[in-house]
């Protein structure tokens, strides 16, 4: 029993040097294949006939097959009715363990840092917390800028990108009660300017969160703070809700803050990366 426990060590030990040498370690060939399938039928979205899988994974359809029949076997694929190939009971789980185990404000900080360095700008990230619409992320731009937003700062829902773009993404019960409280977060306004009486959105208001969702991006303009212009979109998680917001932040004239400018498009990828990273709908 020593003799097995030592080898056992043994080929750990072995194992860790050749993860710790950084040399590229030997896979097995046929896996590789596999997994070409599988990242193709991933990045195409929907299910798949053979064929059309097999080319967008570079292989022959008498190659694939046998590798798609095996993961049929173990779960990891299935075939519907039309006999298309999509995820199967043991890729589903897999996948669902996954999502579990995501913190989004964790994995959003890699993209977060990236967004700072790719647009000079700086960048937060908002939830819709107890109190409203919350930073509890701010990556402070190189370039020295008058930000007053710290963590913590609980942001309006009417006068700010960030709120806003958190609004536009909540039930009407839950923003109708969200926006008794507006006045008392930062640049909030009493509750009549956008609530009628009868407890329903204001058509002007209305209208600018149709618009954020349509967009997928918000825009505020020397708003909160005079001469710092934003630009806020949506992550979604895996049950298509609002996860976070993230923003970019800067001076006024320094970068283009309108909604269909290249900044916003590159803000936009970034909240489309992280919400297909948690597994949000299409």
């Amino acid at each position: 029993m020593t003799a097995i426990t030592d080898i056992t060590d043994m080929s750990d030990i072995a194992d860790n040097t050749l993860a710790d040498s950084g040399k590229p370690q030997r896979g097995i060939q046929s896996l590789d294949n596999t997994g070409q399938l599988l990242a193709a039928l991933v990045a195409a979205g929907r299910p798949l006939p053979l064929g059309e899988l097999a080319r967008a994974a570079g292989m022959v359809p008498a190659k694939a097959f046998p590798h798609l029949v095996s993961l049929q076997k173990i779960g990891l694929l299935s075939r519907d009715a039309s006999g298309d190939f999509l995820a199967g009971p043991l890729g589903l789980e897999l996948g669902l363990i996954a999502l579990q185990r995501l913190s989004p404000t964790r994995e959003a900080e890699p993209e977060v840092i990236a967004l700072a360095h790719a647009t000079g700008l700086s960048v937060a990230m908002a939830v819709h917390g107890p109190l409203g619409p919350t930073v509890i992320r701010l990556e402070e731009s190189a370039r020295p800028q008058h930000v007053s937003l710290r963590v913590g700062t609980v942001l309006s829902m009417v006068n700010t990108a960030i709120g806003r773009t958190v609004a536009a993404h909540l039930s009407a019960d839950v923003l109708a009660g969200a926006l008794a409280q507006d006045a008392i977060r930062m640049a909030g306004v009493a509750p009549d300017t956008v609530l009628s009486a009868d407890g329903t959105l204001q058509a002007h208001y209305a209208e600018r969160l149709r618009g954020v969702r349509e967009a997928g991006i918000d825009n505020a303009v020397s708003r909160p703070v005079p001469g710092i212009d934003t630009l806020a979109a949506p992550v979604f998680d895996h049950t298509g809700a609002l996860a976070v917001v993230i923003a970019v932040m800067g001076s006024s004239g320094s970068f283009d803050s309108d909604t269909g400018s290249d900044t916003a498009t590159v803000v936009r990828q970034a909240a489309q990366r992280l919400s297909w990273r948690f597994g949000a709908p299409a």
